[in-house]
């Protein structure tokens, strides 16, 4: 199909946050036109204009959208990646009990009545995969003569020093099915696709001023303990979410310049001077330690080099836009399905 095809792939981007389904597009080496990218938070849709600087995406309410319209627009690709609140610890699993979910319901509804649309990809957090908004969407998916395949993947398993296990589903409609069983889920990517491990020193900026980004002194007593601490030689990074810097544990990991063995000892010597809260202050800020700047934390996630935001974007928002995005290599891989 792939050899075949001239015209390039004609794309509703839907939940576009800050454009990760566009540059995995631009990953894969994909010919493809935007149509229309569709989100209703103003700060990704400002982040998304300052990088590709074009009126396809704009604030809107994916409630509105109708099959006719869909079909006025003449696409044959939606990629989304839906809220995924309702499926989350934080978002008290409420499912599709959850308003949040009324916009991707509303898109299950509509997808037997959109001819047109010949691949979808969507991407959702882990735990997506045992929800009942899950089954709905496959069920759907069936119903309008697509076959899927599932996914649970991680950057990680591609070498890029971060974890973020994600769901995806990638559906076609046409007689071509895929290798796997459709309900089956595929938690290894195809061999082909692996990079060689990457250390994180190798994503990290060489900044003349951290201090915006130094753990506070309270912060280094009471938090450092819970937190994830890479250093240059590290081959992994935890999963970076929307709360980043807001609170201190599960949100992402931290990074300190020195040596592992150097930050151990540096480490060890605080832990030891529990007594003496100074001294254990002092050793504590001897490590240097700091939050990944929003451009590391975008490497991290494999947004290209030009990515960047708009002055305007405080850091605050940044983190919350990345936090709410795609890791773009892995994307990228699984749009080869095109």
């Amino acid at each position: 199909m792939e050899g075949t095809r001239t015209e390039p792939f004609r794309v509703l981007e839907l939940f576009s946050g800050i454009g990760g389904m566009r540059m995995a597009l631009e990953q894969a080496g994909k010919d493809f036109e935007i149509i229309s990218a569709i989100d209703v938070n103003p700060i990704a849709n400002e982040v998304y204009k300052h990088n590709f600087g074009d009126n396809t995406v704009r604030n809107g309410n994916i409630l509105s959208l109708t099959a006719q319209k869909i079909e006025k627009l003449n696409v044959d690709t939606i990629l989304m990646s839906p809220p995924c609140q309702p499926f989350t610890r934080n978002g008290k699993f409420n499912d599709i009990n959850d308003r949040r979910t009324d916009p991707f319901r509303h898109i299950c509804d509509l997808l037997d009545k959109i001819p047109s649309v010949n691949f979808i990809l969507m991407e959702n957090v882990k735990g997506f995969e045992n929800s009942q908004a899950c089954e709905m969407f496959k069920m759907r998916l069936k119903e309008a003569g697509f076959h899927y395949q599932q996914y649970i993947l991680s950057p990680h398993q591609f070498g890029v020093p971060n974890t973020r296990h994600r769901y995806y589903c990638v559906a076609k409609r046409n007689e071509i099915e895929f290798k796997s069983k459709s309900d089956e889920i595929v938690t290894k990517p195809v061999e082909s696709f692996v990079a060689k491990e990457t250390q994180v020193g190798a994503v990290v900026d060489k900044l003349e001023d951290v201090e915006p980004y130094a753990l506070k002194s309270a912060t280094l007593l009471k938090h450092l303990s819970l937190m994830d601490v890479c250093t240059p030689e590290s081959t992994n990074s935890m999963c970076f979410t929307k709360a980043y810097t807001h609170y201190a544990e599960g949100t992402g990991s931290v990074y300190c310049p020195l040596a592992k063995q150097e930050f151990d000892s540096i480490y060890a010597l605080a832990m030891s001077a529990q007594e003496d809260q100074d001294r254990k202050l002092a050793l504590l800020e001897d490590l240097q330690v700091r939050y990944f700047t929003p451009k590391e934390v975008a490497r991290l996630m494999s947004f290209p080099e030009y990515f960047s935001f708009p002055p305007s974007v405080t850091n605050k928002q940044r983190y919350r836009v990345l936090g709410n995005s795609i890791n773009v290599l892995v994307v990228g891989t699984l749009l080869h399905e095109l």
